[in-house]
């Protein structure tokens, strides 16, 4: 099931088992993952995007390996508050996603992720060739520790 709202996909979780972080750009998915206690999330790949299927079977291999309970996808709202054609794009991947993952999936605010993940990854002093390899998956983990810190709240 698809859920906006943490609680309702807190709801759906079962207990000790990893999340997985998504954030969805145009040729790259950044992938992050938790621990099975859900507090801290850690970047662990970016995905090449090329066609939805092998895009999915990657997601789905990386699921099945890390014993995945539920899926965090970044939701590229404007800075209003509305949703453009980027966040339809992502709520259509999570729809296909769902058909052939069966796990809960939730959308997480992905607003200045990127921009949060540069900034950490400046004030690491990495340079800009190494930034750009790492920025999606650093920003993956920002949107999965959004959530993380959410849950631990309800």
């Amino acid at each position: 099931m698809i859920h906006d709202d943490a609680a309702g996909f807190a709801a759906e979780l079962s207990p000790m088992q990893a999340l997985m972080g998504l954030d969805l750009g145009t040729k790259t998915i950044g992938v992050a993952v938790s621990d099975r206690l859900r507090s801290i999330a850690s970047p662990i790949e970016v995905i090449k995007r090329r066609k939805f299927t092998l895009d999915a079977d990657r997601l789905t291999e990386l699921s099945a390996e890390r014993e995945i309970g539920g899926l965090v996808l970044g939701l590229p709202r404007n800075m209003d508050g509305s949703e453009g054609p980027r966040a339809q794009s992502t709520r259509a991947f999570a729809r296909n996603l769902s058909r052939r993952l069966n796990l809960p999936i939730c959308f997480w605010d992905e607003r200045l992720s990127t921009v949060a993940a540069e900034r950490a990854l400046l004030e690491a002093d990495t340079s800009r060739a190494k930034r750009a390899g790492v920025v999606d998956r650093v920003a993956a983990a920002y949107i999965l520790q959004g959530l993380l810190d959410r849950l631990g709240h309800l």
